[in-house]
């Protein structure tokens, strides 16, 4: 993926979460309701959120070192990661002590009753715009992929993590105008807690999948199976006869791990072997739209040993 694409979306995510989160705070501190305290805390936490990621991507492209001889791709997996958790603790568990609280003691919106639903209304039009930027840029690199099928399967973090955090921002909302609603209308503040509780349960349901996801990825996982695919095929030509066995692993979003033992005939050259070597790598990088890290190693086929 482009980081230019991942980029515009986490920007456009990030301005309006800003300009959010001002306004839900303020209709908070006029209106007093437990919706909107929760949804500030969500705004805030999506917009640490989308700095985290913008940080972590310029991290991502420092030149490997010494220490980290393959580079530091692996920090975006990271700083996702550290969004779910961020999204879990300081979004989901405050909005659901926040409508405990308010559940405990509950009291109707008296004044400034139209600030709330204004801010959320508002809130849904920016929220709105964010994701359909989310959206196209998911839409030029996602392929032949379902936007579930790319959300789950993505090697690269930030499109998936904008699109899922978008989300959840406009049904938290859809909650919170809920909540709200429902309490100006019967003047029962415990709809304002049940909205505050909705919005809870959503995050936390959102960080949890991230976690796993994310936490995937910094175990290590292959290349998708059709770069897998391109690979193994790329590798054999000329007097590479097949692959023994190939094994790939992703340093980063865009960045992959090739290694293979790659069968030989018995009388060639090293000179050769290492000729054919050199080809078989520029097959694969031509192959596969990724930044490639190969390994190959000659071999012969060994008949399998008979069964006893």
């Amino acid at each position: 993926m482009a980081a230019g694409g991942s980029n515009k979306a986490i920007i456009t995510a990030l301005g309006a979460n800003i300009g959010i989160a001002i306004s839900k705070f303020a209709g908070f501190l006029l209106t007093g309701s437990s919706s909107m305290l929760a949804e500030s805390v969500h705004s805030v936490a999506d917009s640490s959120n989308q700095a985290l990621l913008l940080v972590a991507g310029k991290k991502a492209t420092r030149r490997a070192s010494d220490t980290h001889q393959f580079g530091y791709g692996r920090v975006r997996y990271v700083a996702a990661f550290l969004v779910s958790i961020i999204l879990f603790t300081l979004g989901g568990l405050f909005a659901i002590y926040e409508a405990w609280h308010k559940f405990s003691d509950p009291h109707p919106i008296d004044e400034w009753q139209w600030v709330p639903i204004v801010v959320l209304l508002v809130a849904m039009v920016l929220e709105s715009y964010a994701l359909r930027t989310a959206v196209k840029e998911a839409n030029h690199v996602r392929g032949d992929m379902t936007m579930w099928e790319f959300v789950k399967h993505s090697r690269s973090p930030e499109l998936p993590v904008i699109l899922l955090e978008d989300l959840g921002a406009l049904l938290g909302l859809v909650f919170g105008l809920f909540g709200v609603g429902m309490t100006l209308g019967t003047g029962d503040g415990r709809w304002d807690a049940a909205g505050s509780a909705a919005i809870g349960v959503l995050l936390v349901v959102i960080a949890v999948f991230l976690a796993i996801e994310m936490y995937s990825m910094l175990l290590g996982e292959s290349a998708l199976p059709q770069h897998h695919e391109a690979i193994e095929a790329a590798i054999v030509g000329g007097t590479i006869s097949s692959v023994i066995h190939m094994r790939t692993l992703h340093l980063g979003p865009d960045e992959v791990l090739v290694a293979a033992k790659v069968a030989f005939a018995a009388d060639m050259t090293a000179e050769d072997v290492a000729r054919e070597i050199d080809a078989a790598e520029v097959r694969v990088r031509a192959a596969a739209p990724l930044t490639l890290v190969i390994y190959l190693e000659p071999d012969l086929h060994r008949a399998p040993l008979p069964a006893t």
